[in-house]
């Protein structure tokens, strides 16, 4: 049997000339929960519904648990959940008569798994609600729960946590989390919020212009995580002339009005003395630990991903 539920070879995707998805290469191992992070139009979208087999690849290989995905796909993709974009249903009709339509088109009505959907996500005490009046946060919830209802080994989650307030994150963190260290379901997640993606995933992938710039073991990322002295200063410009010629401290990142300065951390106090000395402003001098948001703006540059 594989070792990875998801795997990518040299996977493109080309609409006319423009290629939104370049040879990428991707790892995703049975029972983790895999945090692919991108900014908009990386190409993560697009590459899950090429997974999916909702868009067709304009070349490379994709193998679903260890098999060719275009081979016995009805057998496959019975074996995976999944929510891509804004989960779509019938706007006239409650979430539990959409989950029973579902449920009925795969072949197997089972009112106890819609029961335990429902009730996963917190839609069990809405029973007559319309969907056309389920706030943003409740039409995602009902999206995971038509993705969950069939029991998937696989979970492929677009964004799931969009419009989710922070006590239903919560909750969706720790059933995520659940789903995959008491019954071994893989989950492969995007997601814009980067918090979220340090505190569940065991794995991260970093797309950047369709390509995967690293796929990294969180464990890994917190080992090597280094430390670093931030100032908050009014000229970053002079300040890190004055950390390379002074202090020969080159290995620095500037955000705004604050530097950060490898290396620099138990030097702090003279830093902050010649930092004064020449005329720089110093309103706030720390230590901080790197951060995911760290990490992937050092990899692909900026301030995050929105």
């Amino acid at each position: 049997m594989s070792a990875y539920a998801v795997e990518a070879v040299g996977l493109t995707k080309k609409y006319g000339e423009q290629r939104v998805v370049d040879h990428l290469n991707l790892h995703v191992p049975q029972g983790k929960i895999y945090g692919l992070l991108g900014r908009n139009g990386a190409g993560k979208t697009t590459t899950m519904k090429m997974l999916l087999n909702l868009a067709r690849p304009t070349s490379g290989t994709i193998r679903l648990f260890g098999d060719d995905y275009k081979q016995q796909p009805d057998k496959t993709y019975r074996k995976i959940g999944s929510i891509i974009e804004t989960p779509g249903f019938y706007d006239n009709l409650t979430g539990r008569e959409n989950l029973t339509i579902l449920t009925r088109l795969r072949g197997r009505f089972n009112k106890s798994e819609i029961d335990r959907a429902l009730e996963t996500v917190g839609l069990e005490k809405e029973p007559h609600k319309l969907f056309s009046n389920y706030s943003l946060g409740m039409k995602q919830r009902l999206g995971i729960a038509a993705a969950i209802m069939h029991d998937p080994e696989l979970l492929i989650l677009d964004e799931p946590i969009n419009g989710l307030d922070p006590i239903g994150i919560h909750e969706i963190r720790e059933f995520l989390l659940s789903l995959c260290r008491e019954h071994g379901v893989t989950v492969f997640i995007s997601s814009h919020v980067l918090s979220e993606i340090e505190q569940l995933a065991d794995i991260t992938g970093v797309m950047h212009e369709g390509r995967m710039v690293e796929e990294v073991d969180m464990c890994e990322l917190r080992d090597r995580n280094r430390q670093y002295a931030v100032f908050e200063v009014s000229d970053t410009t002079a300040a890190a002339v004055l950390l390379k010629r002074k202090f020969g401290i080159s290995d620095i990142a500037v955000g705004g009005n604050q530097i950060k300065a490898y290396g620099g951390i138990g030097e702090r106090g003279e830093i902050n003395a010649c930092f004064v000395a020449n005329g720089l402003s110093v309103t706030t001098v720390g230590v901080s630990d790197e951060t995911l948001e760290d990490y992937f703006s050092g990899l692909i540059g900026g301030k995050g991903i929105a």
